[in-house]
């Protein structure tokens, strides 16, 4: 999964320190849903696994709770989402660019820096060792993962090929579900991607994740 709604700006347009976020009012009601669907659908949950920032922490036990289980959540630092640099570094001319450029840069797209900060090469340095440990872990049967926008790109683009890639335009939207099944010797098959419980057909989206959050960001800096 991916985290529920947070809010990254205040309401004159600071950007809040990202590690530090809560969920919002919608945050909570997406995980709250994706929890009773796994409650109906019967799925149990062996262990549970976040990134350890507040975001991913909240979604989890949310999404546990609602699906009625309890685990002790394992945090894991190195799953965190890519880093940004500092917004106000960024030229106005050039924020276009460094929003949306990182997630639709073809081709060399690992040498791409998100806002100015980490770049894809360096993000997948970083979370694909403890996904590929974690494909190989014989201690689970089905496992709930709660991350963020930017790894979840890296770990299904690598589901899907069985290597090192970054799927940047497949959208990641709060609280969306992802079913990846894990057999015998990489045997990997992505079984779903980017389902929400609180908005089946994405009918009232028209921006990707990104695009939403530059507007604010544009909006507030006008």
């Amino acid at each position: 999964m991916r985290h529920g709604s947070v809010d990254y700006f205040r309401p004159d347009g600071t950007p809040l320190p990202p590690h530090d976020v809560p969920l919002n009012e919608a945050g909570c009601a997406q995980a709250d849903a994706a929890g009773r669907l796994f409650a109906q659908a019967g799925v149990r949950f062996d262990a549970a696994l976040c990134s350890g920032l507040p975001r991913t922490l909240q979604t989890t036990e949310r999404v546990l709770a609602a699906a009625g289980q309890v685990l002790d959540v394992q945090c894991d630092q190195r799953l965190q989402e890519i880093r940004p640099g500092r917004l106000e570094s960024i030229p106005r001319e050039q924020l276009r660019a460094a929003f949306l450029g990182v997630f639709n840069a073809q081709p060399d797209i690992e040498q791409h820096r998100f806002l100015g900060g980490e770049s894809i090469g360096e993000l997948l340095d970083r979370v694909l060792p403890p996904f590929e440990a974690l494909l190989q872990a014989e201690d689970w049967r089905s496992l709930l993962i709660v991350l963020h926008g930017g790894v979840n790109r890296a770990l299904l683009a690598r589901a899907a090929t069985g290597q090192r890639s970054f799927f940047g335009r497949v959208e990641q939207s709060p609280a969306c579900i992802n079913i990846i099944d894990v057999g015998a010797t990489d045997d990997v098959v992505l079984r779903a991607i980017n389902l929400t419980p609180t908005q089946w057909l994405h009918e009232h989206e028209r921006l990707t994740t990104m695009e939403a959050l530059l507007a604010q960001y544009q909006g507030q800096t006008s």
